[in-house]
């Protein structure tokens, strides 16, 4: 029984990893946070100064409808597509910059929608050290698997960001 010791509450809640947050913040870059929400996604560039966080810009895939993106066309605001246009319209926002990812607790697996978010991110300008194969492919970006009207629709924001 010696050694045990009881978890910080936000991490016995499965909220923080304070380890990864240690890294995160040492470092010294800025950071983009990337949470899913049931709905959306939502993106964040971050900076640290000693304990505290300042958010310098957010964006959740919502304002994709400002940009074209229809509600009604059964194109969800948090499938590939819409992480990876969410992803643009972040770097769009922040112009350029060295920034690091953080998925805080995130479950992530190869092709993923949040990698999508990250190949935006990247796609928009910004840098981001991230490795090519965790992306999700081309076809499932561009909403090949998706219906017809969703797949126009989806060309449509895409060339309106860019």
């Amino acid at each position: 029984m010696k050694g045990l010791r009881t978890l910080k509450r936000r991490r016995r809640e499965n909220k923080t990893d304070y380890k990864a947050r240690r890294i995160l913040l040492t470092s010294g870059i800025p950071r983009i946070v990337v949470r899913k929400t049931n709905k959306y996604f939502i993106i964040q560039a971050v900076e640290s100064t000693g304990a505290q966080d300042k958010v310098i810009a957010t964006i959740t895939s919502k304002d994709l409808l400002k940009n074209g993106w229809d509600a009604n066309a059964k194109g969800s605001l948090k499938s590939v597509p819409a992480g990876y246009l969410s992803g643009i319209l972040m770097a769009k926002k922040l112009g350029s910059g060295k920034f690091i990812m953080d998925l805080g607790m995130l479950r992530t697996f190869r092709g993923g929608r949040v990698f999508a978010v990250v190949k935006g991110l990247i796609d928009g300008g910004l840098d981001i050290a991230a490795n090519e194969v965790v992306f999700p492919s081309e076809e499932r970006i561009s909403g090949e698997h998706l219906a017809e009207d969703v797949k126009i629709m989806i060309k449509k924001v895409k060339e309106k960001l860019i």
